[in-house]
């Protein structure tokens, strides 16, 4: 048996780490934290004379793309100093990594605690039950490493509630000794990382009261002291980071805004029930754990350890779901508890399988269940992966340049050459971090990037000439004349293809070869969106023309060249994903149904005249 419980110990971080190689790019969504983390690495907190603007937003990123509202720098403090010896040893080009996986692994052992707990409280099989369901689910495990301010607080929450756990040894004179860490911990998160977690807070301190499992006294004191601490923390060192004056506190900044003047449903609304018929059930995944979870709430021997980890989780979701705007991440604190709530229905059903057909057929059931969705979980993993075209295409254009030849050395010696780089939206929201940008690409290239999103600059065509590439969702944008060298495609939903069907993974030779032949409208003059549009459509309608006209021999040989080099570069990027695809193909008939590729980021290269 302890045998057994050693190999449950390496579960939650084997698994968290899968999760972040398999998909190591970020979106948008995560960018304050993880640009934060590397600018504090490289630069060192900004102190409190720093009042250079201009240097400033040089060298800190959330001087330039601050966002709606402040977030606080105090995670990405903590990442940025257990990272650094890391990363001093291994080397810069793995640091996006490192600090990923530096959260990621504290996440997994606060789960990894949370088991240990459940079983010093409940068994171990109530223990090892809720590592498979747990570490079964997509959702913990994808986000574990995503440095999201709600996954510096899941940690956070997930030992708060180890620490409620009623063990024999935490408990002196019918209360709960432990409870007071549980309080000073989701305190922490609640006045640093998310406003939310003071709602979970209460729900729980609530049960626990109803319960006299704990004193008034104690809620008191220990959550004052807790938040006299927290705010402290956050105020010093957020007023630096954001060079404001004291006090600071980022997270009031949020909950006034999202909260207070409603803010948040600008970015949609959903209603009350969300959370239960939606995000729920795509939180906890596995199907046996909507069946598990009553049953545990309902059998003599489980319903009163179950309803202390599952009432106060619920009542947090029910009272939080008066919030308008809903994402999954904000109730994803009560995974846990919830889980481990139905693993107790497991192990109760597990237990007895030898008694009756019936409980050995449960057994069964859930024991399937969990393989299935590990199963789905991991076809959820490869789907995720293919979502960030924009990290995918930067480390391309890396590639790409470092394949070219080496500028000629002159008669002083080698030449220093300067590459600048324009990156889209798109690509910023999709994978494009600080910790990608390589400034000495060797000793003799320089690259500069540039992330401009001035509709105004754009349409300058003075502002483009500058670049040498340029990562473009829509290559009809980039005013000048350009070549299309490398597409990266994404995930755009899911195909089904019958005998006969062309896979949508493929670029179209027209419209590349199109976009490897724009030139700015005019003559040189500044042209519109429109024009550039028009264009692009124009240069379409005339390759296709001359792939009619006999005549047309050169530009017939250009449109074969494009449609060469567009399917060699499918093929460098998605071999493994159109192998998989084609080997079913064979297989099954031509039948297949899998995820849908489209292209939606080309790496341009400019034209030299």
């Amino acid at each position: 048996m302890k045998l057994l419980d050693a190999v449950f110990v390496p579960v939650f971080p084997a698994i968290v780490l899968l999760h972040l190689l398999v998909a190591p790019y970020t979106k948008v969504e995560e960018s304050f934290n993880l640009q934060a983390t590397h600018d504090l690495l490289k630069y060192g907190a900004p102190s409190a004379r720093s009042r250079d603007a201009a240097s400033l937003r040089e060298s800190y990123d959330h001087f330039s793309f601050p966002g709606a509202v402040p977030r606080t720098s105090v995670g990405a403090r903590v990442l940025a100093l257990f990272s650094a010896p890391v990363i001093s040893c291994l080397g810069p080009e793995h640091a996006q990594l490192v600090v990923r996986a530096a959260l990621g692994l504290w996440n997994a052992s606060a789960l990894c605690r949370y088991a240990s707990g459940l079983g010093a409280a409940y068994g171990r099989d109530v223990g090892r039950w809720y590592t498979a369901l747990q570490a079964s689910q997509f959702h913990v495990m994808f986000y574990a490493s995503r440095t999201l301010p709600n996954m510096f607080a899941f940690g956070l929450a997930t030992f708060a509630f180890d620490a409620f756990l009623p063990s024999p040894s935490r408990i002196t004179d019918g209360k709960q000794n432990t409870a007071k860490r549980g309080i000073a911990l989701l305190v922490f998160a609640g006045i640093v990382f998310r406003a939310e977690i003071a709602l979970l807070l209460a729900t729980q301190l609530l049960y626990l009261l109803g319960q006299s499992k704990i004193s008034l006294k104690t809620i008191i004191f220990h959550g004052a002291a807790a938040g006299s601490v927290s705010l402290m923390v956050t105020v010093f060192l957020d007023a630096s980071f954001w060079q404001k004056k004291m006090p600071f506190w980022p997270e009031w900044e949020g909950f006034y805004f999202n909260a207070i003047q409603g803010k948040s449903t600008d970015w949609g609304t959903s209603p009350w029930a969300y959370y239960f018929t939606n995000s729920l059930p795509r939180l906890l995944l596995n199907p046996s754990i909507a069946l598990l979870l009553p049953l545990a709430l309902t059998l003599p021997s489980t319903r009163y350890p179950a309803q202390g980890l599952a009432i106060p989780a619920l009542l947090f979701v029910a009272v939080y779901s008066l919030q308008p705007h809903k994402e999954a991440r904000f109730i994803i604190y009560v995974v846990p508890p919830l889980t481990a709530a139905a693993s107790l229905a497991a192990s109760y059903i597990w237990a007895r399988r030898s008694k009756s057909w019936l409980y050995g057929l449960g057994s069964l059931v859930i024991a399937a269940s969990v393989g299935a969705s590990f199963l789905l979980s991991t076809i959820m993993l490869s789907i995720s992966s293919l979502n960030y075209p924009g990290g995918a295409a930067l480390n391309q254009l890396h590639d790409y340049i470092g394949r070219q030849p080496p500028v000629p050395p002159g008669p002083d010696g080698p030449a220093n050459t300067t590459i600048n780089i324009h990156m889209d939206v798109l690509s910023c929201m999709t994978g494009v971090t600080r910790f990608q940008q390589r400034s000495d690409h060797s000793p003799s290239v320089h690259l500069t990037y540039d992330k401009t999103e001035d509709d105004s600059q754009l349409l300058e065509p003075e502002f483009w000439a500058r670049f040498d590439y340029a990562l473009m969702e829509e290559p009809d944008q980039a005013i000048g004349r350009w070549e299309v060298v490398r597409t990266v495609f994404a995930y755009a939903g899911i195909e089904f293809l019958r005998p006969g069907d062309g896979s949508s993974s493929g670029e179209s030779p027209e419209r590349g070869h199109a976009a490897n032949h724009l030139t700015q409208a005019g003559g040189g003059e500044g042209a519109s969106s429109a024009d550039v549009a028009d264009e692009a459509e124009r240069a379409v309608g005339d390759v296709e023309k001359a792939a009619r006209d006999e005549e047309s021999a050169g530009e017939i040989r250009a449109w074969a060249d494009a449609t060469a080099r567009l399917s060699l570069d499918e093929m460098g990027r998605s071999g493994t994903f159109g192998r998989v695809r084609d080997a079913v193909r064979v297989l099954t008939g031509g039948y297949w149904i899998g995820p849908r590729m489209e292209p939606r980021i080309r790496i341009l290269r400019r034209v030299k005249e």
